[in-house]
């Protein structure tokens, strides 16, 4: 699982999932450091830092709603739970879960010293998460040709 480590709701997280009972072992790595970038050479570490990114032991790469899912799956007690939010209903409410943490994460960065926010690019849309522009680019002014 890679996780920002710079972020106090992530690695409280990352601290419950390592005191939880693990039917799969799951590993923890700071999402976008030389490890995550050495370890998973082929990933978009710019995005691990903006949304949960889980890599199965078969190189599968999961991302928010999922990537809580699969990870719950891993737990021996909440196995169970993760088989309910793997239904279309379920799916919404783990979406919903997701988006809330990303909107607290984004809502409490500044505090804890991270930038995320407009004066570095990042934007948060609640439909469908961040997105990052970076500085200096209007909407026509880093287009594509």
């Amino acid at each position: 699982m890679l996780y920002d480590a710079d972020c106090p709701l992530c690695t409280h997280i990352r601290d419950w999932l390592t005191k939880q009972p693990q039917l799969v072992p799951l590993e923890f790595v700071p999402a976008g450091s030389p490890a995550a970038r050495t370890r998973f050479p082929g990933l978009d570490h710019g995005s691990t830092l903006a949304e949960i990114t889980v890599v199965g032991d078969g190189g599968q790469v999961y991302r928010g709603a999922a990537a809580w899912i699969v990870t719950l799956w891993a737990l021996r007690d909440h196995r169970r739970l993760a088989h309910r939010l793997s239904t279309p209903s379920g799916m919404r409410f783990a979406k919903g879960a997701v988006l809330a943490a990303a909107k607290w994460r984004g809502a409490t960065a500044p505090a804890v010293g991270r930038a995320y926010g407009p004066a570095d690019g990042w934007t948060y849309d609640p439909r469908d998460g961040w997105h990052h522009t970076p500085p200096g680019c209007g909407s026509d002014a880093c287009a594509a040709p």
